[in-house]
C-alpha cells in the first residue's frame, strides 16, 4: 500500500484512505500549534509554578521556624536537607512510575503528596514533625519535575520543544519569586503557618482541574499499544482533522520495552546516561554552593549585610532572563555546545569573582553572568534529556539525572560553610571553576540526536 506522510494523511482524511500508518511525532511536527496544546503546557507551568512554591517555603520561612522552635542556625540544616533528600528520591522514583503507569496518574500523585504534606506542615507540633514532612513533599515536588518535562515535550513539536521545555521550567523560579511576595506581605499577618496553608490548599485546588483537564501522553499511549481510539480523538483535537479508525498509530520508537533504570544503560544508552548525570551533578554542585551561600559569602567580603540579597536578585534576574532566547536557540543548535558555552562562561565568571574582590559593580555584574553561565544550564540540561533518549525512556532518564543532580545540591549546599571558613570569599568563589570543569569534561562525552528515529535504532535493536 502507499505510504503517506503522516500530516498530510491526518489533514487529507479519506483522501487516504488506503493509507495505514499514521506518526503522532510527525503530525504534531507539521501541524499548527493547538489551543489544546497550550492548555497541556499552561497545566504543567502552574503545576510548576506550585511546585516552586512549596519548594521555596522553607526559606521565607526559616528565620520564623528558628523563633518559634528556638532553633540556632545549625539545627535548621535537618529541615533544609530532608526536603532536598526528598526531592531526590522523587525525582528518580515517580520518572520511573511515569514511564511505567502513565505520566497522568503519576502528576496526579505528586500533586496531591506535596500538597497534602505542606499543608499538614502548617499543623506541626516540633522540628521532627516538620523534617518528617519536608521529605514526604520534597518526594512530590522531585518527582512531578520530569514528569511534567516528558509530558509537555510529547505534546509539543520539535520546532517549539526549547521553548515549551524552558516555559514549563520557568515556573520553578516563578513560583519561588511569587512565594517570596506573598511572604514579605502576608507572614506578619498570617504567621509561617499560613504559608503553609496557602501552599497546600492552591495545589490541592489545581488538583481539581487536573483530573479534568490533564491528559495521558499519546507517545506512551501508543508505545504500550492501549487506548487507540482515546489517542485518535486527543490527535483529532489538536489537528482539527479525522484520524481513520483503520489507520495504525505509530511513534519513532517501534519496539517498547519495560522502562527500568537498568534501560538507561543498554542499546548503547550508558555512555550517555553516565555522562549526563555527571554533568548534572558537578553542575548542580557548582550552582547551589552559590545559590546557598552568595549572601553569606558577599557578607564576609565585605558588602553590607542589607545589601547582599541583591546578589541572589541578580543570579534569578538573569537567569529567567535567559530563558527566553535559550528557548528558541535550543531546537536549533546543539544542545551539547550550547552547553558548553555556558559552562565556559561560569568558570570565567567563578575566576573574575575571585579577582574582583570588594569592586561591588563588577562584582555584581559577574554574578548576574553567573546566572547564565552557572545556573542557565538548568535549562539546556533537561532540554538535553529529549534529543539524548528515546520517548519510552524519557521521563526515567529526566527523573534520575535531576535526582543525580540533587546529590549535587545536596553537596553543595553543604561543603559551602567549609569552604568558605579554609579559602575565604575569593578562594570560595575561584572553586566554583572546579566542578564547572568537571561538568565540561562530562559534556564532552555525551552524543546527541535531532532524530528520535536514530535514538530508537539501537535501543530498539537491544529489546
Amino acid at each position: 500500500m502507499q505510504h503517506v506522510e503522516p500530516w498530510k494523511f491526518v489533514a487529507c482524511g479519506d483522501k487516504y484512505k488506503m493509507s495505514t500508518t499514521c506518526s503522532i511525532p510527525d503530525t504534531l511536527d507539521h501541524a499548527p500549534l493547538s489551543s489544546y496544546q497550550v492548555l497541556v503546557f499552561s497545566l504543567c507551568f502552574l503545576v510548576a509554578m506550585l511546585d516552586g512554591f512549596d519548594t521555596q517555603a522553607i526559606a521565607y520561612t526559616g528565620p520564623a521556624l528558628m523563633t518559634a522552635f528556638n532553633l540556632a542556625p545549625g539545627e535548621l540544616a535537618p529541615v533544609m536537607t530532608s526536603g532536598v533528600i526528598g526531592m531526590a528520591i522523587g525525582a528518580m522514583t515517580l520518572g520511573l512510575l511515569g514511564d511505567r503507569v502513565g505520566r497522568r496518574p503519576a502528576i496526579l500523585g505528586a500533586v496531591f503528596l506535596f500538597a497534602c504534606a505542606t499543608l499538614a506542615t502548617a499543623f506541626a507540633q516540633n522540628v521532627t514533625h516538620i523534617v518528617m514532612l519536608r521529605f514526604l513533599a520534597g518526594l512530590g515536588m522531585g518527582g512531578a519535575t520530569p514528569l511534567l518535562l516528558a509530558l509537555a515535550a510529547e505534546y509539543g513539536p520539535a520546532r517549539h520543544r526549547g521553548a515549551i521545555t524552558t516555559g514549563v521550567l520557568l515556573g520553578l523560579p516563578g513560583g519561588a519569586i511569587l512565594g517570596g511576595l506573598l511572604a514579605a506581605k502576608l507572614m506578619p499577618h498570617i504567621g509561617w503557618q499560613g504559608i503553609y496553608v496557602i501552599g497546600g490548599i492552591a495545589p490541592l485546588a489545581l488538583l481539581i482541574l487536573l483530573a479534568v483537564l490533564l491528559p495521558e501522553s499519546m507517545q506512551l499511549q501508543v508505545a504500550k499499544g492501549i487506548h487507540a481510539d482515546r489517542v485518535r480523538r486527543t490527535l483529532q483535537r489538536i489537528t482539527r482533522q479525522p484520524v481513520p479508525e483503520h489507520a495504525r498509530l505509530t511513534i519513532h520508537e517501534q519496539t517498547v520495552s519495560k522502562a527500568s533504570v537498568g534501560a538507561l544503560f543498554t542499546g548503547g544508552l550508558a555512555r550517555n546516561t553516565v555522562a549526563v548525570w555527571l554533568t548534572y551533578l558537578f553542575n548542580w554542585v557548582a550552582w547551589f554552593m552559590l545559590l546557598s551561600w552568595l549572601p553569606t559569602v558577599l557578607k564576609s567580603a565585605g558588602l553590607a549585610a542589607d545589601l547582599a540579597p541583591y546578589g541572589t536578585v541578580s543570579v534569578n534576574a538573569v537567569f529567567i532572563a535567559c530563558a527566553i532566547p535559550l528557548s528558541i536557540l535550543l531546537p536549533r543548535l546543539n544542545t551539547r555546545s550550547i552547553l558548553l558555552v555556558m559552562l565556559a562562561t561560569g568558570i570565567v565568571v567563578a575566576f573574575g569573582l575571585g579577582l574582583a574582590g570588594q569592586q561591588w559593580p563588577l562584582v555584581f555584574v559577574l554574578i548576574g553572568l553567573a546566572g547564565f553561565g552557572i545556573g542557565g544550564q538548568q535549562l539546556a540540561l533537561n532540554y538535553l534529556i529529549v534529543t539524548a533518549y528515546p520517548t519510552a525512556l524519557r521521563a526515567t532518564a529526566t527523573g534520575w539525572a535531576i535526582g543525580v543532580g540533587r546529590v549535587g545540591a545536596i553537596i553543595g549546599s553543604a561543603i559551602g560553610g567549609v569552604v568558605l571558613e579554609s579559602v575565604g570569599p575569593s578562594g570560595y568563589f575561584a572553586s566554583l571553576a572546579l566542578p564547572l570543569i568537571l561538568a565540561v569534561a562530562a559534556v564532552m562525552i555525551i552524543r546527541v540526536s535531532r532524530d528520535d528515529s536514530q535514538l530508537s535504532k539501537s535501543y530498539v535493536s537491544a529489546h
